[in-house]
């Protein structure tokens, strides 16, 4: 047997089935062809860009022939929730011990493609452990640390986070430029950084580091918010949001993120992480 641990991250631009107000989104995943163990996520409320960050297990068989299924749904509270989507991953495409971050276009019928309609997109971090191991493996040096049964590993320490630049952010004044900051948050303390402000500029650079203290590494994410400085307030110019996983596996790491729920834009940032893990029995 293995085991394969999926992170239910975010959804975006989900069909609204709703008249008034929006969906109020959930997920449902099982291993299939053959619906097994089917597990639900939490309800989002009233939102069609939905970030859960929660974490799933399930048992895998056979990695040729099985596949994971995410399925999203709109609650309706005593009625039947309605179906928005389905998506999956085949399970032969997934390497062992290596974490795969993917979107996925979720479709109305998986047997007929071509009849879909667009129904928006979800977003999964994937690991495959074979072996029957139930883990989560962080570098440590030379050493890894592992999640093992009946142990919750909480993985403490300093998150650092440079802001480096930005590039073809699209344009939020009427000169056709903008001033752009940015504003950094831990999702689980709300803990906050904003950097300073680069005037008239599409591809700013900022150079700017910050600390974070965090307290579950595995269950905590990061999210970027892009603003444009304007004299009366701000404006919103989009947001990447990134999992803590990969800089646990790493260490440390630089990329450039395309920015979400705008035309164009990249960020890049460079993240660094201090652990100190603690073990505690669940």
């Amino acid at each position: 047997m293995a085991t394969l641990e999926v992170k239910l991250i975010q959804a975006h631009a989900l069909t609204n089935k709703d008249l008034i107000g929006k969906s109020d989104p959930f997920a449902k995943m099982y291993i299939g062809p053959e619906r097994g163990k089917t597990q639900s996520s939490k309800v989002i409320d009233n939102d069609l860009n939905p970030i859960w960050n929660e974490h799933f297990e399930f048992v895998v068989e056979d990695t040729s022939t099985q596949h994971l299924a995410v399925e999203i749904y709109d609650d309706d509270g005593l009625q039947a929730s309605e179906f928005i989507g389905c998506a999956q991953v085949k399970l032969s495409e997934l390497e062992p011990g290596q974490v795969k971050d993917v979107w996925l276009k979720l479709v109305e019928n998986l047997e007929d493609p071509k009849e879909n309609e667009d129904q928006g997109m979800v977003r999964l971090e994937i690991l495959y452990c074979p072996n029957g191991v139930r883990a989560m493996f962080l570098k440590d040096g030379e050493h890894s640390e592992v999640v093992e049964k009946k142990k919750r590993l909480l993985i403490r320490g300093v998150l650092s986070v440079t802001v480096i630049s930005a590039e073809d952010l699209p344009p939020a004044d009427l000169s056709g430029k903008a001033d752009p900051f940015v504003v950094l948050t831990m999702r689980k303390t709300l803990t906050k950084h904003k950097t300073t402000v680069v005037y008239q500029n599409l591809n700013p650079s900022w150079g700017e580091t910050f600390d974070f203290v965090v307290e579950d590494g595995l269950r905590d994410m990061l999210i970027a918010n892009i603003w444009d400085h304007d004299t009366f307030g701000k404006d919103f110019m989009g947001r990447c949001i990134l999992t803590l996983t990969r800089v646990l596996l790493e260490g440390e790491y630089k990329d450039s993120f395309q920015v979400e729920n705008a035309k164009s834009g990249k960020l890049d940032l460079n993240l660094k992480w201090s652990a100190q893990p603690i073990n505690r029995k669940s």
